[in-house]
């Protein structure tokens, strides 16, 4: 078929493709500052006049809803991607180098966990944390991450690592380094692509979960920037200003993260694809 017959085909279809992430993104930024009782009435009008008092509002609450929800999302995130990248990173090189059979199950049985949605072990995970005595605790929560996302952070690291000459590491063990101080010195360096893109994919991730953290925290341990917006809407009555403004700045640190990394995080996407 001879593309000059229909040459608007393909800009058309990337606009109606854009048009399903624009869309909800032009929802939040005009509702967020848009006066309450117009949200209802015109949701997708412009803002008119612009108003920060759902914002200001939100930040000056009594119950703390925005902050407590911010820390908790912070330290949960925080703690378990470093972890993750960490022991994700450790595993990948052994087994990426490993020649045993036994790596090679071990591989495979990892991966395997990549096809079993959370929502599947979401209640054996909570008789376990129970029985450690971790449920309701930030330490649970952050165990339970790591459980379930480390066959995700073995996969790319491992794939990268393929494409590392291994004969680094034996001129570094030749010249006496240990297999610790080779892994930390010499290989470790050379992961920052494909560290990014784990950091990225898990950081936003664990962000955006919202049922794991409504289960396992519960409503004692309060609630992360997911399940805030879930609990500032009740059963009778919604402030979607509130709603709507807590959706944007949710939204702001994941943004800030991804363009710190975003160099790095498109080296690990490329390197991971050709390497190996």
């Amino acid at each position: 078929m001879n593309d000059s017959r229909a040459p608007w085909v393909r800009p058309l279809t990337a606009l109606v493709i854009s048009a399903f992430f624009v869309i909800p993104l032009y929802m939040i930024l005009v509702n967020v500052i848009k006066q309450g009782e117009k949200i209802t009435q015109d949701p997708a009008g412009l803002p008119v006049p612009p108003t920060l008092e759902h914002i200001t509002g939100l930040l000056t609450r009594p119950d703390n809803l925005f902050w407590a929800s911010l820390a908790n999302s912070v330290v949960v995130t925080t703690l378990s991607i470093i972890v993750l990248t960490v022991l994700s990173a450790m595993l990948a090189h052994y087994l990426a180098r490993s020649r045993s059979r036994w790596a090679r199950v071990a591989m495979l049985l990892l991966l395997s966990g990549l096809m079993i949605p959370p929502q599947v072990i979401l209640m054996p995970i909570t008789q376990v944390l129970q029985f450690l005595g971790l449920m309701t605790t930030v330490q649970g929560l952050v165990l339970f991450n790591v459980g379930y996302y480390i066959p995700f952070g073995v996969f790319v690291f491992s794939g990268f690592l393929r494409g590392i000459p291994i004969e680094l590491e034996e001129a570094a063990a030749i010249d006496g380094a240990s297999r610790t101080r080779i892994f930390w010195r010499v290989v470790f360096p050379l992961l920052r692509p494909a560290t990014a893109s784990v950091l990225i994919f898990l950081g936003v991730w664990i962000w955006n979960d919202f049922i794991d953290p409504l289960v396992i925290l519960g409503p004692s341990q309060g609630t992360t920037i997911t399940t805030g917006i879930y609990r500032s809407i009740g059963q009778y009555q919604a402030d979607f200003g509130t709603v709507f403004a807590l959706m944007f700045l949710a939204t702001l640190p994941v943004l800030v993260f991804y363009l710190f990394l975003q160099k790095q995080f498109v080296k690990g996407l490329t390197g991971g694809a050709t390497k190996g």
